[in-house]
């Protein structure tokens, strides 16, 4: 491949991963949209045409790894392994 090729290929990488932001921002703020919908008639769930959309609270347990670190520092380092990755950046 050549260096005036690659370069075309590194611009049009750009403009996709621009335009993906661009409708990820659009997505986001439909869903906004939605959700401020929802508060304003106080439900967690709605029905629209052939949709229901649900807003509801979930509550989940997580590890505190810092809190667990902070206490068991020793345990803590026993325990954590080293991995290895690969990471790709055009600047």
């Amino acid at each position: 491949m050549s260096k005036n090729e690659l370069v075309a290929k590194i611009e049009a990488l750009q403009e996709w991963e621009a335009l993906m932001e661009e409708a990820k921002n659009e997505a986001e703020a439909l869903r906004d949209s939605i959700k401020a919908e929802m508060l304003d008639r106080e439900t967690e769930e709605l029905e629209a045409g052939a949709y229901i959309v649900r807003w509801t609270s979930v509550l989940s347990n997580r590890f505190d790894t810092t809190a667990f670190k902070k206490e068991y520092n020793e345990l803590y380092q026993r325990f954590t392994k080293q991995v290895a990755s690969k990471r790709f950046s055009i600047a």
